[in-house]
């Protein structure tokens, strides 16, 4: 049993960074109809931001969950602005093929200067050791994530779906001319909106950091499975991609322990029934 709650821990945990990932991907779609192909060298870019403040600037891990969003969030609005502006109103293959190439060309880059190998980046002392459950023991560090992660989400999904902002930012994606008619900047909601969703993804590949290490291809490793996790909650579906995406992750660890060889295809497996079933996803609205 312990084995089993061990492997129940190890995919809440991947399933708080499917969770964080497919929420910045389920923003950048919903409101702005961009399938956001470079999500994860973003992520990755995140984590890395993370390290050259530790290593360059002596800045820890607790500014660096708000400094590296904060930065990689600028920089995912600097590409909407230049690039993906010009994007507007074309089919939403052009918005893949776009990020798909920046995301090949930011790895490619990392990749250059860091290699392939993982560079340490070390768990804050407050963060430190376990606690025994009785049935398992638990890395505190590893609880912190999964409980941050959902706070995240659950805050996410408030401003989006609950608040004067997130009704403007729906509102300027459905009629834009009308709410211009109300004095409002409809492209710098879009810009700022795009800078959330990456946002959201540097914030997971600070997390990440100190569990997996800090890759150029540690984004490429997650991005396939992330969109699954986002077809399978429904594209642009805000609360479909938190469920999913924690839902997933146990899924994950639970086929792990009981049929492991099956671990890596599960996610997809299940991506196909609910296309099947349900082509517009769990949560999703058919057109």
């Amino acid at each position: 049993m312990q084995a089993l709650y061990a492997q129940l821990l190890v995919g809440l945990i991947n399933g708080s960074f499917y969770a964080l990932l497919s929420l910045g991907l389920a923003v950048i779609f919903g409101m702005l109809n961009i399938i956001n192909f470079a999500h994860g060298a973003l992520y990755m870019m995140g984590a890395f931001v993370a390290y050259f403040l530790l290593n360059l600037a002596n800045i820890g891990y607790w500014p660096a969950l708000i400094l590296a969003p904060i930065a990689v969030g600028i920089f995912g609005m600097i590409l909407e602005r230049t690039l993906l502006r010009w994007l507007t109103g074309l089919d939403h293959l052009y918005g893949l093929l776009l990020t798909f190439g920046l995301a090949l060309i930011i790895q490619g880059v990392f990749q250059n200067y860091f290699g392939s190998s993982g560079l340490p980046y070390s768990i804050p002392d407050e963060l430190k050791g376990g606690m025994n459950l009785g049935f398992m023991y638990l890395p505190i560090y590893r609880g912190w994530v999964v409980v941050f992660s959902f706070v995240v989400c659950l805050l996410t999904w408030y401003l989006i779906e609950r608040t004067r902002l997130g009704a403007n930012l729906r509102a300027a994606t459905e009629n834009p001319t009308l709410v211009r008619a109300f004095g409002i900047n409809v492209p710098r909601m879009i810009t700022l909106t795009y800078g959330l969703g990456v946002g959201l993804a540097a914030l997971a590949g600070v997390l990440s950091a100190p569990i997996n290490q800090v890759r150029p291809l540690m984004g490429a490793d997650l991005i396939i499975v992330v969109f699954a996790v986002v077809v399978i909650g429904g594209m642009g579906s805000i609360m479909g991609s938190i469920i999913t995406g924690f839902a997933l992750g146990v899924i994950e660890g639970m086929t792990k322990y009981f049929y492991p060889e099956a671990s890596n295809t599960v996610v997809f497996v299940l991506m196909v029934l609910v296309l099947l079933v349900k082509p517009s996803g769990l949560t999703g609205r058919a057109n």
